[in-house]
């Protein structure tokens, strides 16, 4: 029996963006768009609707932006994944993206079979960043490095253990489990038990997090 298609939320204050990605996705099979809103605001009403597995958030929308919105549906219980899909590109803009909870952050020039992609992988909870994207989130962190909060997250990784911090590490350079399990020698299996863990020590909600709490503490130097 196949399984259920993975559900998806659009949210974009252009009716043709919406109206696009709507028709892009459906050519995919396992997708499917369970419902699209045009602003921030609009969005807890429609998770609570539709129960969506990810949300594609814009950022800049009339009352309520997309990051406003994506760190009110993180705080939630059991919160869809969120990739953040804009033309906005700014070092601000993705750091607290990902600080908020985003599993990914894509430019909406993306390619359409490498958004599908991303919905696919951020599903099954892999992070999904543009690689452009990905080199100014690590470029601004490093810069940032004697920000006070390098203390806050050494502090934070200290409570883990030697195993953990293997672990972290590993996440903080975007290796997948399966990688980190090949350099570890673990099981995949173990490796998301290690991640589960990590998430909940460090009251995190997904693996960017974590390679952000990493880099933040330059524990992979």
């Amino acid at each position: 029996m196949d399984s259920a298609p993975t559900r998806v939320l659009i949210v974009d204050d252009d009716a043709l963006v919406r109206a696009g990605l709507s028709m892009m996705l459906s050519n995919a099979e396992d997708l499917e768009v369970v419902a699209d809103v045009a602003d921030g605001a609009e969005v807890v009403p429609a998770v609570n609707q539709h129960r969506p597995d990810v949300v594609l958030m814009d950022i800049r929308m009339p009352r309520m932006d997309g990051l406003a919105a994506t760190e009110l549906l993180r705080s939630r219980r059991d919160p869809p994944e969120i990739i953040i899909l804009t033309t906005f590109d700014t070092d601000d803009h993705i750091v607290r993206a990902m600080r908020a909870g985003a599993s990914g952050f894509l430019l909406k020039h993306t390619p359409p079979p490498e958004i599908v992609r991303a919905i696919r992988e951020v599903a099954a909870g892999e992070p999904m960043m543009s690689p452009a994207v990905l080199r100014k989130m690590m470029s601004y962190v490093a810069e940032s490095g004697a920000d006070p909060r390098q203390a806050r997250a050494r502090e934070l990784l200290d409570r883990l253990s030697e195993g953990e911090r293997a672990v972290a590490a590993l996440v903080g350079r975007g290796r997948t489990n399966s990688e980190i399990g090949r350099e570890l020698s673990l099981s995949v299996a173990t490796v998301k038990a290690y991640v589960s863990r990590l998430l909940t020590k460090l009251e995190l909600n997904n693996r960017v997090q974590i390679a952000l709490l990493v880099h933040d503490a330059a524990l992979d130097d």
